[in-house]
């Protein structure tokens, strides 16, 4: 689907650098026509409380129209003709959904969280992979989801509770404060460049 571009958007330039760095790296052009578009709604089913066939039911009776992300079998783009405010469903105040960017999806599969593991997910907040991590093991073994931010935990600690996540336990500390414990798999979600997220920041 061609990305649907943001208003004004050819007012935006690039500076040279950025330009040879990333077109070192991949299409620039195409690159560059999804910088300057609009980042499309995504939702993930959560399966701990509703089937991925009932939620997309329920939500196309309300006239949502949903689309599969190819790397996510409960991933979906959303969207509907007259309402952006995905928000205030009642699927997303009972936790049958999880608005999350589609790209957000793929560390906890490529992390292939497995049932009855012991899993750290070293900086959780505001816990859109943790829950996925805790859906992906059935609710069961152990996760550890841990920030540094005590402030951040709030967040985190709700949406824990509203996806019914009971196989989770949520810590405060730094990674190096984490010791002299084994994981059998650990989600490390380093702080990266941003570059693609740039059309949130643009002015419209």
């Amino acid at each position: 689907m061609k990305p649907h571009r943001i208003p004004n958007a050819d007012k935006y330039v690039f500076k040279d650098e950025f330009i040879k760095r990333y077109s070192n790296l991949t299409d620039w052009q195409e690159f560059k026509e999804y910088s300057l578009s609009f980042i499309r709604k995504a939702i993930r089913i959560n399966t701990l409380k509703i089937s991925v066939e009932e939620c997309t039911k329920r939500l196309k009776s309300k006239g949502w129209h949903t689309e599969q992300v190819p790397w996510c079998k409960e991933g979906f783009w959303i969207e509907h003709s007259d309402r952006r405010d995905i928000g205030n469903l009642w699927e997303h105040h009972m936790g049958y959904i999880y608005v999350q960017e589609a790209a957000s999806m793929i560390p906890p599969i490529v992390l292939n969280p497995q049932p009855h593991e012991s899993i750290l997910d070293i900086s959780a907040a505001p816990g859109s992979k943790a829950t996925q991590i805790a859906q992906l093991m059935n609710n069961t073994g152990v996760l550890v989801a841990n920030d540094y931010k005590a402030a951040r935990l709030a967040a985190l600690g709700v949406n824990i509770q509203k996806v019914g996540a009971m196989n989770t336990i949520m810590t405060l500390m730094t990674g190096q404060g984490i010791k002299n414990i084994q994981f059998d798999r650990i989600l490390v979600d380093a702080p990266c460049s941003g570059t693609g997220t740039i059309g949130k920041s643009l002015k419209t």
